[in-house]
Order: structure tokens, then C-alpha cells, then sequence
């Protein structure tokens, strides 16, 4: 019987010249030729190594982290998030839309289940597979980690099978809570600006989300 093949480590950061997935090593090069001073890499995770919380989006913007190099910097969902993570308390500082605004994350990270933005905004699921490993490393490399907010149902689709359960293992829904594995996952409606927009998700029901993940550290 064959023996297996040993386990390559993986990092929890993809690395800046990432070649898993053609189609969006394409893309990334597309960017950087019409955009040279702009990231154009994998983004890599943002906050606190030491966090209790870690919010999973699904993937960079293409005028978001895709152009800054953090996560939901300089796009409409990033306002929403990190205006809500201080009022949280969860971060502390002034959020202008750039990465050299100073802005600290306190207890908690932000992290993409996809490291590079994917032309119009939809992954494949080969490319999802392919980069979750770097999350699964994530969740590895967060000792304290206690609580889990997933923004949108693909990127709880993708939290879970990271974390080797089934991607149907916890509900749907904004607010919906559910034990996976060691963690407490809670999803929400992504702070897009389509979703705020048509009133799919206000300020109000995204603050409801980090007020029960607060209760959760803190009870």
C-alpha cells in the first residue's frame, strides 16, 4: 500500500505572488496594468493575532482591498463595518478608507475565505477550495478565537467546510447562530451596498449581530 504523501504546512496568509488559481492570477495581472500603484495580491488578514472574534467575508473588491491591500478598505461595505466594529468596540480609531489611517482592531480580525478579488465579485468553487486552506491556517493561528461572524451565506459555506464540517452544518439567515466545532458562528447579511440599499440589512440589524458576539465574549 502506498505511503501518503506528508502534509505540506500552509501559512495563514496567501503569498503576494499566489499562483493557485489561474483565472484570478489573470485578473490580478489585469489590474496591475491598468492600475500599477494599486495592491493587486492576495489581502491579507487584518487585526489582532491575539482576537477573540474573526469576521470572514468571501472575497476582495476590485476597488476595495484589491486596491488598498485591507480587507474592506476603500469600498461602500467597509463604512458600514468598521464605523459598527468601533461603535462595538471592537475597533478603535478613525476609518478613512485607507490603510494608513491608523486604524486598529481590538479582540478581533478580519479575514476573506477568497484572498484575491474575483472578477465581478463571484469566486468559482474550485477557487473557493483552492484558498481555503490559508482560512483553515487562519482559524489555526488565532489561539483565543471564541466567536465567528460570517458576512453572507458563501462565506458561511465556507467558514464550515474549513473547518472540515459541511457547508450545510449551520443555518442560513441574517443572525443565525449555530456551535461549529470550538466555535460560536454567527452569519449576517453582507454590509453591501445592495444589501443596505434596498433595506435588506440597516445599521441597526448588523449592529444586533456584534452586540450578541460581544455578549458571547463577555458573558
Amino acid at each position: 500500500m502506498p505511503r501518503a504523501e506528508p502534509l505540506v504546512p500552509v501559512e495563514p496568509e496567501a503569498p503576494h505572488d499566489c499562483p493557485l488559481c489561474p483565472r484570478l492570477v489573470a485578473y490580478r495581472r489585469e489590474n496591475a496594468a491598468q492600475h500599477p500603484d494599486w495592491w493587486n495580491a492576495p489581502a491579507p488578514s487584518f487585526g489582532d493575532p491575539q482576537a477573540r472574534l474573526l469576521i470572514v467575508g468571501l472575497a476582495p473588491g476590485r476597488t476595495g482591498a484589491n486596491r488598498t491591500g485591507r480587507p474592506f478598505t476603500g469600498d461602500y461595505a467597509g463604512v458600514l463595518l468598521y464605523e459598527t466594529l468601533i461603535k462595538m468596540g471592537f475597533a478603535r480609531g478613525q476609518y478613512l478608507a485607507r490603510p494608513d489611517d491608523g486604524l486598529q482592531l481590538v479582540d478581533c480580525m478580519i479575514a476573506n475565505a477568497v484572498r484575491c478579488a474575483p472578477p465581478g465579485n463571484k469566486p468559482t468553487p474550485d477557487e473557493e477550495a483552492a484558498c481555503r486552506p490559508f482560512l483553515s491556517a487562519r482559524l489555526g493561528a488565532l489561539p483565543r478565537l471564541k466567536v465567528i461572524v460570517t458576512l453572507g451565506d458563501v462565506a458561511r459555506r465556507n467558514l464550515l467546510k474549513a473547518i472540515g464540517l459541511r457547508g450545510s452544518a449551520a443555518p442560513a439567515g441574517h443572525a443565525a447562530e449555530a456551535q461549529a466545532g470550538p466555535y460560536r458562528l454567527i452569519n449576517s447579511y453582507h454590509c453591501s451596498r445592495l444589501n443596505t440599499n434596498t433595506g435588506r440589512l440597516t445599521p441597526a440589524m448588523f449592529e444586533t449581530v456584534f452586540e450578541r458576539a460581544r455578549s458571547l465574549l463577555d458573558g
